[in-house]
């Protein structure tokens, strides 16, 4: 067995950084700083109860005869509490034979193409430190997200208003950092857990260290780059920050309200339709939570039982980390407009060019870990930088397809000129089911990727196939077909030449700074 080292971390991580918050908080009262002091304790204090309750509600308290320990909940000792229980079992187990036992099943994760089924016996004493495992791996996300990533954001907006760092406040921004990695790190860790809960999985040291160098420099930069642009446009950071949420809070019950799913009653037997209701709107604020500062491993699914998508879905994480790189460049490119006198000492070219090659550092972390490091990787359906570059080869046509002039032509440009007295051949349904019959037929056929335009070569099919499949596609010559090529050599050309041209700006920019 295992020593519970995750909850002490865990514990460790929560106590300091409520100590470091309740001391920045009254130096803040010394000082006469009223608002950063409720702001301080608002992002200390909310966690902390929301901590309160999940340990509360894993664990069942309620419904069980503990005055003592829903006391200690009250007075937010409630996690250390759990962690002098969860190292009491641990201590006690191999003293006192127990009774029972339970037997687990799980599926080896496969080598060379088979995977074989494990018995293995479960004590008590095991599976009450596998429940305190689960409690404090979701309260570790709860208050990295909901208060940790708050928490820095503030203190690091104050020190960029009061131009200094103090030690309190120093301190308190350093444990919120660990805090936000440590969380997202279980988060990723308890996602693969429950996607592949049938399978005994291994995490391994390497997988671990990706991981905190992907969180870290993704957490790292979306935060400062949400203080950069507050520090300039402090009207504006509000919208912003709040659409992002809303976004993510509402995307789940939108996916479910398409589902046509009955409303989940199985969440917890004791609770009715309006606790149900206020449980799963917790969850998804926890999700919007995450999503706001980075991706969130665990996708929400409402309409499934375990309320987890457990299907790995490369297209969306490709789409988020797309449009939350343009999103951080605008906020950039904002900030870097409209800066004041404040950052005249500041390489703001410099500044923005690090903070964007950090995020592209933590996809590059990512990528490594999903590629080589994700220890269920054999059991993936399909090859991750396939999924990602197909995604963005689609992104990448709908780009030019949208374009006026690479709009492709559609089946209206080759169609010949109708009659004008506005009658449809006689035999139009006909030609379709001609066309559609012969479908699958060989067909010699060249495309232009320049503007998606099609050169029918004539095969050797028959006289009326041939003359119907003419009627619907006038073929071009094959001199305009060479005649595109040549356009698009040309074109290639001219962007390799424009590469070299920056690649070399870029080298001489940065030789100079």
């Amino acid at each position: 067995m295992r020593l519970p080292s995750s909850i002490f971390v865990s514990v460790s991580l929560f106590t300091a950084e409520t100590t470091a918050a309740l001391y920045l908080s009254s130096t803040y009262r010394s000082a006469g700083d009223q608002i950063w002091q409720g702001l301080t304790l608002l992002f200390t204090l909310l966690p902390s109860v929301l901590v309160q309750l999940t340990l509360t509600f894993i664990h069942r308290d309620l419904g069980r005869d503990r005055p003592l320990i829903l006391l200690l909940h009250i007075l937010q000792f409630g996690p250390i509490v759990r962690c002098l229980e969860a190292f009491c079992i641990y201590g006690s187990v191999g003293r006192v034979e127990e009774p029972y036992v339970s037997i687990t099943r799980k599926k080896q994760i496969p080598r060379g193409g088979q995977s074989e089924e494990v018995e293995r016996q479960v004590g008590q004493a095991e599976g009450k430190l596998f429940t305190h495992r689960a409690a404090f791996a979701r309260t570790s996300v709860i208050q990295a997200f909901l208060g940790s990533a708050p928490q820095l954001t503030l203190q690091l907006y104050i020190c960029v208003l009061q131009q200094g760092v103090s030690i309190g406040r120093g301190t308190l921004m350093v444990i919120s950092l660990l805090s936000i990695v440590y969380g997202a790190l279980r988060c990723n860790i308890l996602a693969i857990k429950i996607k592949y809960d049938d399978y005994e999985v291994d995490i391994r040291p390497m997988a671990y260290l990706c991981i905190f160098m992907w969180r870290s420099f993704e957490i790292a930069t979306r935060v400062v780059v949400l203080v950069l642009f507050s520090s300039v446009l402090q009207l504006w950071v509000l919208p912003v920050v709040t659409l992002n949420f809303l976004v993510f809070f509402f995307y789940p019950w939108i996916l479910f309200w398409q589902s046509h799913s009955p409303f989940p009653e199985n969440i917890e037997k004791t609770l009715t339709r309006v606790g149900t209701t206020i449980v799963l709107c917790m969850l998804t604020f926890l999700y919007a939570g995450i999503n706001m500062f980075c991706w969130s491993a665990v996708q929400v699914k409402l309409n499934d039982p375990d309320l987890i998508n457990k299907s790995q879905n490369w297209y969306r994480m490709a789409v988020y980390y797309m449009l939350r790189f343009v999103e951080n460049a605008s906020l950039l490119l904002l900030w870097y407009i409209y800066k004041t006198d404040f950052y005249k000492f500041i390489c703001a070219p410099l500044l923005v060019l690090q903070l964007l090659v950090a995020y592209a550092m933590a996809i590059s972390f990512m990528l490594v870990f999903y590629q080589f490091c994700h220890p269920c990787r054999r059991l993936f359906t399909s090859n991750m930088s396939q999924g990602l570059w197909d995604c963005s080869a689609l992104l990448c046509l709908m780009c030019d397809s949208t374009s006026p002039q690479n709009r492709p032509m559609g089946k209206d440009a080759f169609e010949p000129p109708r009659a004008s007295t506005g009658q449809e051949p006689a035999d139009d349904g006909a030609h379709d089911s001609a066309s559609e019959a012969t479908g699958d037929a060989p067909n010699d056929t060249t495309y232009d990727m320049l503007d998606d335009t099609v050169c029918d070569i004539p095969n050797e099919m028959g006289s009326n196939v041939g003359r119907r499949n003419q009627w619907r596609h006038q073929p071009q010559s094959h001199l305009q077909c060479l005649e595109h090529h040549n356009v698009y050599g040309a074109i290639q050309s001219i962007h390799s030449d424009s590469y070299h041209t920056l690649s070399y700006l870029l080298s001489a920019t940065w030789i100079r700074l």
